[in-house]
């Protein structure tokens, strides 16, 4: 009898314990983009992407901008996961970009970016062009509707 009131305030306490945890809402989907950037000094670019999250498509637009050292222009095909997810939506917002690169004819590009929302972009793929770039600036993601 005394092993049965220790197993049942044994699980009572387990279930008690698990009542008060909340499973992560958080979700991962696809990303693919393709970007557009020239310019001179200043940088600027537009593309268009896809995000394919619980079986739908949700495409958006992609802009934005860097200053720095920019010469020339380039197109980069980016597939990759959009990480943190809490719905289609909180993919939009303006992400953070820095970094150094350059194509000359093809190359190959990586990028991890962050939003307010807290969804992290892993985006990795070719870049074809003639671009060189040491230059800080973001991108902005707006789904369209």
């Amino acid at each position: 009898m005394r092993k049965v009131a220790i197993y049942a305030a044994l699980v009572a306490s387990l279930a008690g314990v698990t009542g008060f945890s909340t499973p992560s809402r958080a979700e991962t989907g696809q990303v693919a983009v393709v970007f557009t950037k020239g310019g001179f000094i200043v940088g600027v670019g537009g593309g268009e992407g896809v995000l394919l999250y619980r079986g739908h498509k949700y495409p958006f637009t992609v802009s934005g901008m860097s200053v720095g050292f920019t010469i020339g222009a380039s197109t980069t095909k980016l597939v990759g996961r959009a990480l943190n997810l809490r719905g289609p939506e909180s993919i939009e917002g303006s992400y953070a970009v820095g970094g150094a690169g350059g194509a000359i004819a093809a190359g190959a590009g990586a990028v991890q970016l962050q939003n307010g929302n807290g969804v992290i972009l892993q985006l990795s793929g070719p870049k074809v062009g003639a671009e060189l770039s040491a230059a800080v600036g973001g991108v902005t993601i707006a789904l369209k509707r």
